[in-house]
């Protein structure tokens, strides 16, 4: 419960009771429990979401309802809402600075389109239930309409020049397939009082860009919204192509509920391609395509055995992949499990984590920055940032809120909140991996911290990555978990999860072309070589443990390199992150702690020292951070072999926990290594 103390007038409406006046707002500390709060951070007049009369019934763990998920819609169109004063004004937000667009003017009316494409996400359900919502003194189905004929109005600084007919894909096609999708969901508010002459120009606008080329990845989906829309509203469309792109867009498919987003895996090649084909299949699919919208239907029930195991036990999500400023977009599968009910699926769990992602975002004092949400994950970060997105992206995260089109009534608003494999599978000293064949991703559980991980693909080279997302630490580390975020790396070797090499640059170049080669008997396998010099090369075998990992690399470079391996690292929350080392069964132990976790790491073989590195503006939660990394400087050893490992803070590690490997033992080629933990199993790594 917050403490607030700042004394003011405030008026409450009790039930059964005359409106009162408070002197002081410590009585709402009494009262939170019942009465609506509203918290501004010191972070430039932004709001901080409260839940008001959480319902510790239903949801026992993040006291949301239905009713808040509302809430949390209004919360980001309030915000947005703020920068409009007239029908005119657009969706238009303050830049952050750094690499997002716009760089230059003539790319203003496509953030414009952002803005207005990607905030109607987040309306388009309010007003389905609510039709003359006013924010901000705007009627907001009015605002929407208007903005919308203004795309096809040749007189207006918003508007969309239809695709040249060698025109090729562009951002435009993504904004209008997303119009396309919020029109398809609710045409009753946003398409049907249009006049005739401005729904053919709107017509002839988008189709120009949904009848076109595209990108063979998840783009196909904004092609097939737009088409979709168009014949649903009785125009002619080209229905080769919607098939073709439909068929093509389920040859992504990869099992186990993930697609591949050519060639990436991440949130997005799980959440975008499920959600667009189960309200494509809802909307329009099952009415005129219905054995295509089987399918995209049955590769969506997969989802369930897979995807809310990469959650955490409190229903937070890893940092991972691109566009991780979406976010909360990463939830929407959940309540879409809603439209085809299956006795199957643990509802309350797949709301407990849907709340609790919600939770993670809205209740942090860094989301917001001038009432809207920043490029990051909590607060800025540049690390983190796509050069193709606006200050208006940020607002995709607004399909999840597509989540409301889920009626009342449904299992997934009424089933009690839950934290399901959390409390019926997993048990306190085990580690559980849940391994997916065809997509080659390790999903890992930790129930002694309640932390989920991911390993996954990466295979990028900078030279080839004219977007400069899929070489960066978006992919590149070694593991992702939704305890630890990831950290940039430094221009001075700081790194973490990850190897950095001394390149024939004398730079330090991060490991990111890695290859999958099995998983078997608890071991993840991986070779990987280093970009700028295919020499350098390494087997890699990742050992999830019940309290990290042990990892188990052999270096089959041909020459001495530098190089060094950092552990997870931690933001300064507070108080200073406490370092210190010390000695367990003759192995150097080095620990640190920032109040809320806390890290060791311990070179077994082959490492040369330890260092704990201080950095400054690499960490997405906190400006000062540390790190822990082990060094080998000019060394052609064959074997590294390294625990990383972690606790919450406060419970101490124990000598058995620090050092749980008797012995380890290397075959004289080094292809066969056993190790032998305290416990009495083995680990047999075999490359």
């Amino acid at each position: 419960m917050r403490l607030i103390i700042k004394c003011q007038r405030i008026r409450f409406q009790l039930s059964g009771l005359k409106v009162i006046n408070v002197m002081c707002r410590l009585l709402v500390v009494l009262l939170c429990s019942f009465l609506s709060l509203s918290v501004w951070s010191q972070n430039e007049g932004s709001k901080v979401f409260q839940i008001v009369n959480p319902d510790y019934k239903v949801s026992p763990y993040t006291g949301m309802t239905k009713q808040h998920w509302r809430d949390a819609a209004m919360y980001l169109l309030e915000g947005a809402f703020s920068y409009i004063h007239t029908l005119d004004d657009p969706m238009k937000f303050p830049k952050q600075s750094g690499k997002s667009y716009p760089q230059k003017e003539s790319q203003i009316p496509t953030e414009k389109l952002e803005g207005l494409c990607r905030t109607l996400f987040v309306a388009a359900p309010l007003l389905k239930d609510n039709p003359n919502l006013i924010i901000n003194n705007i009627k907001v189905a009015d605002y929407y309409r208007y903005q919308i004929t203004k795309l096809v109005d040749f007189s207006s600084e918003s508007y969309i020049i239809p695709r040249a007919k060698n025109g090729g894909p562009s951002q435009n096609l993504v904004e209008f397939g997303a119009l396309a999708v919020s029109m398809l969901i609710n045409p009753e508010v946003l398409w049907n009082p249009l006049p005739q002459h401005q729904k053919d120009a709107l017509a002839n606008t988008m189709l120009s860009y949904g009848d076109g080329p595209t990108v063979d990845s998840n783009w196909k989906f904004f092609n097939i919204f737009v088409l979709s829309f168009f014949k649903e509203q009785g125009y002619v469309v080209n229905e080769k192509l919607l098939v073709e792109y439909l068929e093509k867009s389920l040859t992504h498919y990869r099992g186990q509920g993930w697609y591949n987003d050519s060639p990436a895996y991440d949130y997005y090649s799980m959440w975008a391609f499920q959600m667009y084909g189960a309200i494509w299949s809802e909307y329009f699919g099952n009415k005129y395509y219905p054995e295509i919208a089987l399918k995209f239907k049955n590769n969506f029930n997969d989802l369930k055995t897979n995807y809310p195991y990469l959650f955490s036990e409190n229903g937070t999500m890893i940092m991972y992949g691109r566009s991780i400023s979406y976010r909360i977009g990463a939830i929407i599968p959940f309540p879409l499990m809603g439209l085809n009910p299956n006795e199957n699926i643990n509802y309350g769990w797949m709301r407990r984590i849907s709340s609790g992602v919600i939770k993670q975002f809205f209740t942090h004092p860094d989301f917001m920055n001038d009432k809207v949400p920043t490029l990051g994950f909590y607060g800025a970060f540049e690390p983190a940032v796509q050069n193709y997105s606006c200050r208006g992206s940020v607002y995709w995260m607004g399909k999840a809120f597509l989540g409301l089109l889920i009626p009342d009534e449904n299992l997934f608003w009424k089933a009690t909140e839950n934290n399901g494999a959390w409390e019926t599978e997993f048990k306190k000293d085990e580690v559980y991996n849940k391994y997916q064949k065809a997509s080659e991703i390790l999903i890992t559980n930790y129930p002694n911290i309640g932390a989920s991980e991911i390993r996954a693909w990466c295979h990028e080279k900078v030279k080839d990555d004219w977007q400069k997302f899929r070489s960066t630490e978006n992919y590149n580390r070694l593991s992702y978990n939704s305890a630890f975020p990831w950290q940039a790396d430094g221009d001075d070797g700081e790194v973490a999860m990850n190897y950095v090499i001394k390149n024939n640059q004398l730079n330090w170049e991060a490991f990111r072309l890695y290859t999958f080669k099995k998983f078997e008997a608890g071991v993840y396998y991986r070779d990987v070589v280093l970009e700028t010099d295919e020499t350098i090369k390494f087997r890699l075998a990742d050992v999830p443990l019940a309290n990290g990992i042990l990892r188990v690399d052999t270096n089959d470079s041909n020459k001495p390199i530098a190089m060094r391996l950092g552990h997870y690292a931690l933001p300064q929350l507070g108080s200073e992150i406490k370092a210190v080392t010390k000695k367990v069964k003759g192995f150097e132990v080095t620990i640190i702690d920032n109040g809320k976790y806390q890290l060791a790491m311990i070179p077994l073989l082959g490492w040369e020292a330890t260092e704990v590195i201080s950095t400054k503006g690499l960490h997405p939660e906190s400006e000062s951070s540390k790190v822990i990394n082990v060094v080998s400087n000019k060394s052609s050893n064959k074997i590294y072999a390294t625990l990383m490992l972690w606790k919450k803070s406060g419970d101490v590690f124990t000598n058995k926990e620090l050092m749980p490997i008797r012995n380890i033992n290397v075959s004289k080629d080094a292809n066969t290594i056993s190790v032998n933990m305290t416990n009495g199993e083995q680990k047999q790594i075999n490359y």
